[in-house]
C-alpha cells in the first residue's frame, strides 16, 4: 500500500455556518462540500450531523462536523493547549506578517511572528478553539539536510532517555549561521 495525501483530517466545529463562513473569510479557504445526514454511515447511529470541507489548498482538505445531539464541545485538559494545532504552509514571511496584521485588525489575537529556525509561525485560535499555525518555511537547503541526517538519532535519544536530548543545539541558529 502506498498512501498518496491525506484525504481530510476532520475536527469538530460548534457552528457549521459560522465555522465556513470564518474560514473563508479570515484564511480564504473555500467551502468545496457539505453533507448533512441522519444518521452515521460507518455506524448506521442515528445522529444527525452537517459535515464541511473546506479547500486547505494543495488538494488538501479541512473538514468540520457540527454535531448537535452531542454534549459540547471540550479539549483535553491532560493536553497543554499549545500542542494540539493545526498548521498551514503559507508563501513567505511577507504573507505570514500581513495575514497577522488582517487577523489583528479583525479582532483576533495572534501569537507572533514566532521565529522556529528554519520556519516562522503565527498561532492564533478559530471559533471553535482549535489552536491554528500559519508557517512561511525560511531554512536553507542546507539546514534541511543537515536536520534530515540526524532525524532518526533524535529519535532514538529521545526513546533512551525520555528528555531534550543534550546535543538539540544542532537546531539553534547559530548553529546554521
Amino acid at each position: 500500500m502506498s498512501i498518496r495525501k491525506i484525504h481530510h483530517v476532520a475536527y469538530r466545529c460548534k457552528d457549521a455556518r459560522a465555522t465556513a463562513e470564518w474560514y473563508e473569510k479570515h484564511l480564504g479557504m473555500k467551502l468545496v462540500l457539505a453533507i448533512a445526514e441522519d444518521q452515521v454511515p460507518s455506524t448506521k447511529a442515528p445522529d444527525p450531523y452537517m459535515h464541511l470541507f473546506m479547500d486547505a489548498g494543495g488538494g488538501n482538505i479541512l473538514a468540520f462536523f457540527e454535531i448537535p445531539n452531542s454534549p459540547p464541545m471540550g479539549r483535553d485538559e491532560n493536553t497543554p493547549e499549545w500542542v494540539q494545532h493545526i498548521a498551514f504552509e503559507v508563501e513567505s514571511v511577507a504573507e505570514l506578517e500581513a495575514t497577522r496584521d488582517r487577523l489583528q485588525a479583525a479582532g483576533i489575537d495572534v501569537v507572533g511572528v514566532t521565529d522556529h529556525t528554519i520556519f516562522k509561525s503565527i498561532y492564533f485560535f478559530d471559533p471553535n478553539g482549535h489552536r491554528l499555525e500559519l508557517a512561511a518555511n525560511t531554512g536553507t537547503p542546507d539546514m534541511y539536510q543537515r536536520l534530515d541526517a540526524v532525524k532518526w538519532d533524535m529519535v532514538m535519544e529521545w526513546d533512551r532517555t525520555k528528555k531534550a536530548p543534550k546535543h538539540a543545539a544542532w537546531m539553534h541558529e547559530k548553529e546554521f549561521a
